[in-house]
């Protein structure tokens, strides 16, 4: 029998609490996922970790935007990759790349030495990399164990090809399919890669508590709008997870 791992993107107690009920088998901590997640607060990743008994990892990802940091931003990564290896996260995300667009390996070695014994998983940098083969030769290499990605498409699906490529190509790796689409096309995916793991943040748009709204005024960019805020919705998790059992018996 096949077994499958769903594994959600969470920036909240709220959104933890979903996922574990909608069948989620594991959790990678972060913050702001409506603009792709970075790392979270120390503080939301133990409340998460002391209060639901499901495996618990953390993205390191210090902005939004691009794989290509800064020195600073770069000493940051290093600092929070020790913080949450003490604070007993049980696997940490993070890549970083050159500005062309190769795998930075000096500074993912460097990473690879704050974290110790922590297992490490190559994230969604991997999407915007030049040549992912080379990429996946080198995750293997720096002794990572997985890599997280959409095949350098919008989600798991649409990336298929690529993703099946890298389940035949890097033996020794979980590959996690990643991207969040219909139940469908998830299990269509599994079926055509060969990914046993699957990583979705099952986010949607909730209702704001506020009675009162102020109008014509944004602390952020003018798209945003503060009276947005996203969850994990349970129901989302638990059709993927639907999808998968079915391919399980």
């Amino acid at each position: 029998m096949d077994n499958y791992l769903l594994d959600v993107c969470v920036d909240s107690m709220e959104s933890a609490e979903a996922a574990l009920n909608g069948g989620a088998d594991r959790l990678t901590v972060c913050a702001e996922l409506p603009s792709g997640g970075i790392t979270p607060g120390i503080n939301l990743f133990y409340g998460i970790k002391m209060r639901f008994s499901l495996p618990t990892g953390v993205l390191l990802r210090p902005r939004r935007g691009d794989f290509c940091y800064t020195p600073q931003e770069f000493l940051i990564m290093k600092k929070d990759a020790a913080m949450f290896r003490d604070a007993g996260a049980e696997f940490l995300t993070f890549g970083v790349l050159n500005p062309d667009g190769s795998l930075d390996v000096p500074r993912m070695d460097e990473l690879m030495l704050c974290v110790g014994k922590t297992r490490t998983m190559m994230g969604r940098a991997f999407d915007f990399c030049r040549n992912p083969m080379e990429t996946a030769d080198q995750v293997k290499m720096l002794g990572m164990k997985g890599i997280v990605t959409s095949g350098q498409q919008k989600d798991c699906y649409e990336g298929r090809s690529l993703i099946a490529q890298l389940v035949l190509h890097c033996s020794g790796l979980e590959i996690v399919a990643a991207g969040d689409t219909e139940p469908k096309n998830i299990k269509a995916a599994a079926k055509v890669t060969g990914a046993h793991s699957f990583q979705i943040t099952g986010i949607k748009e909730t209702g704001s508590a506020m009675r009162y709204r102020k109008k014509g005024i944004t602390t952020g960019l003018s798209v945003m709008n503060e009276y947005s805020v996203y969850r994990t919705d349970e129901a989302s998790v638990a059709g993927v997870k639907r999808a998968l059992y079915g391919l399980s018996g």
